[in-house]
C-alpha cells in the first residue's frame, strides 16, 4: 500500500479538525462580518484608530465609547437609516446622491469607520475626518421631487440626520445592549456625540435625553413617508446584497430594527406592527443575534 496516500490522509484530517475547531470558526466566521463591516483593510484602520497614540476626544469611561463599542448598534444604525427616510428632504438628498442602492457595503464601511475614529480615533484623526465629510457636504446639492431646494451642509438637515442617529443608537443599546447606561450616563452620552454634531455644522445639538426627545419631537410636522423613503426601507429590509449563510443572522437585526422604532413611523413606511410578537420572538431574536456578533467580534485592543 503507497504510504504516501495515508500521510495524504492524515493531512486532510488535520485540516479538517483545524476547521471544525471552534476557535478557527469564530476566527473565521468574525473575520467575515468584520470585512463586510470595516473593509478589506479593516485591521489595520482598526489598529490604527485604536492603538495610535494621543489625545482622544473622548475619555475611555464616556459612555459614547460604551454605546459605539457594542454589538447593538448593528440595529440601531438600521433603525437609524429608517427613521432618517422619513425626513423628504433629508431622503431626497441620500436617494439622489448616496450609492447605498449600488454600493451599500462601501457606505457602510465608510459610516462606521467614521464613527469609530470619531469615538475611538485620536483628536486629529476625529478632526481630519469630520473636516472631510463637511467637505463632501458642501458638493452636495439638488432638488425634490416637488422642487424644494436642498444643500447638504444645511444645518437643519443636518440636525435632523444627527437625532435620528442618537436616538437610535441609545434606544438599541438600552434595549440590546451589554449593560444598560443610569439616566446619568444617558445624558453623558447624548452630550458626547454633541460634541461630534457641533463639529459637523449642528447649530446647538441636544445635550440631554430630554432635550433629544423635545427636538425630534419638534421635527414631527415635517416627516412623512414618499416613495424615495418606502423604497429604501424595502431595500434595506428585504433584498439587501447578501450571501445565502447571512440572511437569516440579517433577518433577525432587520426585525429588531423594525421593532424598535416609534410606532407612528410604520404606516408611512408600510411597516408591520405586531406588538406581541415584537415583545417576545423579535426581542428575543435581537439579543440572540447582539450575543453571536459579540462573541464574533471581541473587543478592540485599546491604546495605553
Amino acid at each position: 500500500m503507497d504510504v504516501r496516500w495515508w500521510e495524504a490522509v492524515a493531512v486532510d484530517v488535520d485540516d479538517l479538525r483545524q476547521l471544525l475547531d471552534p476557535s478557527e470558526v469564530r476566527r473565521r466566521l468574525g473575520a467575515a462580518v468584520f470585512d463586510r463591516v470595516a473593509g478589506p483593510g479593516g485591521p489595520a484602520t482598526r489598529d490604527r484608530i485604536h492603538l495610535s497614540p494621543g489625545p482622544r476626544w473622548f475619555a475611555a469611561d464616556r459612555p459614547v465609547r460604551r454605546v459605539h463599542g457594542d454589538a447593538a448598534m448593528f440595529i440601531g444604525g438600521l433603525r437609524a437609516l429608517l427613521l432618517q427616510s422619513l425626513h423628504p428632504v433629508a431622503m431626497a438628498a441620500v436617494a439622489g446622491h448616496s450609492d447605498y442602492r449600488a454600493d451599500p457595503w462601501g457606505r457602510l464601511q465608510r459610516t462606521s469607520t467614521f464613527l469609530a475614529v470619531t469615538t475611538f480615533g485620536t483628536a486629529s484623526d476625529a478632526a481630519g475626518a469630520v473636516d472631510r465629510v463637511r467637505g463632501i457636504h458642501t458638493r452636495i446639492s439638488g432638488t425634490t421631487r416637488d422642487g424644494t431646494p436642498y444643500r447638504a451642509d444645511d444645518p437643519h438637515l443636518l440636525e435632523w440626520v444627527h437625532l435620528a442617529e442618537v436616538d437610535s443608537f441609545l434606544h438599541c443599546h438600552q434595549r440590546y445592549g451589554t449593560t444598560r447606561l443610569s439616566p446619568a450616563e444617558q445624558d453623558g452620552y447624548v452630550a458626547d456625540t454633541a460634541r461630534v454634531a457641533a463639529e459637523l455644522g449642528v447649530p446647538d445639538p441636544p445635550t440631554t435625553v430630554a432635550g433629544l426627545a423635545a427636538r425630534l419631537a419638534a421635527f414631527r410636522p415635517e416627516l412623512r413617508g414618499t416613495p424615495e423613503a418606502r423604497e429604501a426601507a424595502r431595500f434595506l429590509l428585504l433584498t439587501p446584497p447578501l450571501p445565502a449563510p447571512a440572511r437569516v443572522p440579517y433577518a433577525a437585526i432587520a426585525a429588531a430594527a423594525v421593532a424598535s422604532l416609534p410606532a407612528w413611523t410604520r404606516l408611512p413606511l408600510r411597516l408591520p406592527l405586531l406588538p406581541v410578537t415584537e415583545r417576545t420572538a423579535v426581542r428575543l431574536a435581537g439579543h440572540g443575534i447582539t450575543g453571536a456578533i459579540r462573541w464574533l467580534l471581541p473587543p478592540a485592543r485599546q491604546s495605553a
